[in-house]
């Protein structure tokens, strides 16, 4: 990513130098990797990974919570969540008289499937992190911790409108 003055164009910015469109590059070309051995080998969805994973590393939680921790919308961990009860790799029981209060956590066959996936992700990790070396991935998690912190400082001071994406069709 280059500066305005070092490209002497004035400002303008090309789509390739904003830092979140790369992000998202990366993450199609590697985490395509993740989705084939998610889909292609265990019969998920990444979304369903995601929270299988979040599950794991957390142990018991209420949907609201699973939906914050994996930072997905209430909706769609909802019915991610419905898909991996139907698999059999999550169990749902009601916690306490509220109907509206369910315990998830992983089934044996969940914790099956994260056992046998998680490494190979991690794989995946550590093989992109390797052209880095020790020192600059180092680097780079810290600078990744200090980007997140901003992020989710930023989102906490935007008066931004409410997401419609249905706004604008006629």
């Amino acid at each position: 990513m280059s500066s305005p003055a070092a490209r002497g164009d004035g400002g303008a910015r090309p789509l390739d130098d904003l830092l979140l469109y790369r992000l998202s590059r990366l993450l199609s070309v590697a985490g395509g990797m993740v989705i084939r051995l998610c889909e292609g080998r265990f019969g998920i969805t990444r979304r369903e990974w995601r929270l299988i994973a979040t599950l794991a590393s957390r142990g018991e939680l209420g949907s609201s919570q699973l939906a914050e921790h994996a930072q997905l919308d209430r909706a769609r961990t909802s019915k991610a969540v419905s898909s991996l009860v139907g698999k059999q790799l999550v169990s749902r029981t009601q916690a306490g008289s509220d109907r509206r209060h369910v315990a998830l956590r992983l089934t044996p066959a969940g914790l099956a499937v994260y056992e046998a996936l998680f490494p190979l992700v991690s794989q995946i990790n550590e093989q992109l992190l390797a052209v880095l070396g020790a020192d600059r991935e180092q680097a780079f998690d810290a600078m990744m911790a200090e980007l997140q912190a901003r992020a989710e400082q930023m989102v906490a001071q935007a008066a931004l409108p409410k997401a419609d994406r249905r706004r604008g069709k006629g």
